[in-house]
């Protein structure tokens, strides 16, 4: 039974402890509906409480129904929802950003929202085996690194939790059917407009007819050796990260650094290590004085390398972060403003 199948991958990967509050994101299809209706037959076994956090993006005119659909099955069941209507195209055109990239922007600020307001500590979305290995394809096809092949992880922050994620969208799909769910179908996931739905309607069908018909299986077992060899490589590069810090010092503690965050690292033991952990280790360290490593490519990661092995002077900024690395009397300073860090 599926429920089991849940129970199993919850427990596997730590999930859930007892007296969780979770707040779930619950579209109404086929994924959410299912992950809200297993987490409420789990309350009594799991001891915790469950709370639904639900998007109206005002794009079909479907949305509101699904509203009302998402509404009523969480009073059938008594538990809290919460809704927030916002037009995801119009916010997307004021930030000049994607509709997809701007919907999810909005469901996680919401999520949160949600999570601090009830006092609880995790958030469950509904992404299954098929949603990992389309995005694992996603990367493939975007020139990802090692990293993007380990896709959705299972938990992520010791808060975000997928209990689906090893979950196949046809048992899904059956499930819905058994328990007479009655799930709410989004119908733009048809349309091949987005990167994504290519993938999921077009090639990997496609794969499945012509190379290997248990190609999702096969994704997802690749997604879990790479989950396991990132995590392998993350630990050294934390190490090697103490091993090498110099000083860590910010506004609170450095007068003359007022607006900066600073990282400095030993050269000599930087150069002494092989490219992919220095690799590892740059961007690890602007994490560090920045919060992310957005905008950072191989080409800059590359510069910095070949900065540090030359034992150049000269200053050295990324050009999409803000983050200004140089070399100097035997140290790599890594400096990055605050202000930067919480765009």
């Amino acid at each position: 039974m599926l429920e089991n199948e849940i129970l199993k991958t919850i427990e596997k990967y730590k999930m859930i402890q007892k007296g969780d509050k979770i707040v779930i994101g619950v579209s109404g299809g086929p994924d959410s509906i299912t992950l809200l209706n297993l987490l409420n037959n789990f309350r009594e076994k799991l001891n915790i409480n469950i709370y639904v956090a639900h998007i109206n993006h005002m794009i079909r005119k479907e949305a509101d129904e699904e509203t009302e659909y998402v509404r009523n099955f969480c009073n059938s069941i008594n538990a809290q929802f919460f809704c927030k209507k916002i037009n995801v195209e119009e916010e997307a055109k004021k930030l000049k950003i994607g509709t997809e990239e701007a919907g999810r922007n909005i469901r996680y600020e919401f999520f949160e929202e949600v999570l601090k307001k009830v006092g609880a500590n995790k958030i469950a979305t509904a992404h299954n085996s098929n949603d990992n290995a389309e995005t694992v394809l996603m990367n493939i096809i975007r020139g990802s690194s090692i990293s993007g092949l380990k896709g959705i992880e299972a938990v992520r922050d010791d808060r975000f939790i997928r209990p689906l994620i090893e979950t196949s969208r046809d048992k899904i799909e059956e499930y819905c059917k058994i328990e007479k769910l009655k799930p709410r179908y989004d119908k733009t996931n048809k349309e091949n407009i987005y990167t994504r739905n290519k993938i999921r309607n077009l090639l990997i069908p496609y794969i499945q007819k012509e190379f290997n018909p248990n190609i999702i299986e096969g994704i997802n077992r690749l997604s879990n050796i790479a989950t396991e060899e990132e995590r392998f490589l993350n630990n050294i590069v934390e190490n090697e990260y103490k091993r090498l810090t110099v000083k860590m010092y910010n506004g609170e503690t450095a007068k003359d650094e007022l607006e900066e965050i600073k990282v400095i690292l030993d050269l000599k033991e930087f150069n002494k290590l092989d490219n992919v952990i220095k690799s590892r280790l740059i961007l690890y360290t602007i994490s560090k004085v920045y919060g992310k490593v957005t905008g950072i490519e191989k080409i800059h990661i590359d510069d910095i390398i070949k900065l540090c092995n030359n034992n150049i002077g000269n200053k050295y900024l990324t050009p999409k972060s803000g983050i200004k690395i140089y070399v100097k009397k035997g140290k790599i300073f890594f400096l990055g403003k605050p202000s930067i860090r919480r765009e």
